[in-house]
């Protein structure tokens, strides 16, 4: 089994070099002017407010992570997903967290459920109101609740909804990339040492940090073009074909859980973006939502950090997603 698996990433190594050779030959740099162009297609996707639609409509963005460690990461992505303008946000937590996820927020509708024997079952009788998955925020690396993630990812690629992995969902990528390989609608949002350990598991090599851009080329094309989103001082956003760049001014504040916000912010965006991919035809509408999150995020935090400065956290942050978003995407 082990021999099989070295063969088929020697493989895929061999083959996604090709492929980055006819892709990377672009200048990325030329790439950077394209924000202004993406930042106008995420406009497009962003659902009228209207008193036409029914409770729903814009979005049931499911969560799968909440353990007795950690519980503020599901809450935030959960909330992020509501304030951006996700109509309900579910969260599938263990048993000992819903008590206390409930307990930040009203706005939430939390199932304990996540260390249930039963858990993938109950779950999935839900999968079919969901319109996109966020897994990873607040999961923690049990066994039993990774193997639990690892059947609700293959149950909502049945369903063909966009899933945004982040956090501890992205340590079971990097144990088992075919949990996601291949899925055109999923999204990958690393920070830089979440990022190597993938990038090695893939490679079986060390990490060139010298050029961030093709490395992340690698990764997505390595995991079938999946979209990447490598978390930094600038974002960098690939589908494998090129680099797309979000610089928006952020701050110098990196308090725990902005990654929950940024992946919370992309589910809603990446129903919208799927709701509305006729409309979005020249690009990939995963980087479409995850240009519109990165840039969202960015802008809260920058807007959070003119307040509060070196006391700005999260929970600030979240304040400030209706007017960074109407800023962006509604000016």
């Amino acid at each position: 089994m082990i021999r099989t698996l070295c063969v088929q990433f020697s493989t895929l190594k061999r083959s996604s070099r090709l492929v980055l050779e006819r892709y990377y030959s672009l200048d990325s740099t030329s790439h950077r002017g394209m924000d202004d162009d993406i930042l106008s297609l995420v406009k497009t996707i962003v659902p009228p407010l209207t008193s036409k639609k029914h409770k729903g409509q814009d979005g049931r963005i499911g969560i799968i992570g909440g353990c007795q460690e950690y519980t503020g990461a599901p809450y935030f992505a959960a909330i992020s997903a509501l304030k951006v303008g996700a109509d309900l946000s579910h969260v599938f937590c263990t048993k000992d967290a819903a008590t206390v996820i409930k307990s930040y927020s009203p706005e939430l509708i939390v199932h304990p459920v996540l260390d249930s024997p039963n858990a993938v079952e109950e779950i999935e009788k839900w999968l079919p109101r969901l319109h996109s998955l966020v897994v990873g925020p607040g999961l923690g690396r049990d066994d039993r609740l990774l193997k639990t993630a690892k059947e609700v990812i293959e149950k909502s690629k049945a369903r063909d909804i966009p899933i945004v992995i982040d956090a501890d969902g992205l340590w079971l990528v990097t144990q088992q990339p075919s949990v996601i390989q291949g899925y055109q609608k999923g999204i990958l949002t690393p920070n830089f040492m979440e990022f190597t350990r993938l990038y090695e598991a893939l490679y079986h090599e060390p990490l060139d940090s010298s050029d961030h851009q093709r490395s992340v080329m690698q990764v997505s094309v390595a995991m079938g073009n999946l979209t990447v989103v490598l978390k930094g001082e600038q974002d960098l956003i690939t589908d494998g074909s090129k680099v797309i760049v979000c610089n928006i001014e952020g701050s110098g504040r990196r308090c725990g859980g902005q990654g929950d916000l940024l992946s919370g912010s992309m589910g809603a965006l990446a129903h919208w973006a799927y709701a509305a991919a006729g409309t979005v035809k020249s690009i990939n509408p995963s980087v479409v939502a995850a240009f519109g999150a990165c840039s969202l995020t960015r802008k809260c935090n920058s807007q959070a950090f003119h307040q509060h400065g070196r006391s700005t956290t999260t929970s600030d942050m979240i304040q400030e997603i209706g007017s960074a978003f109407k800023k962006l995407f509604e000016s």
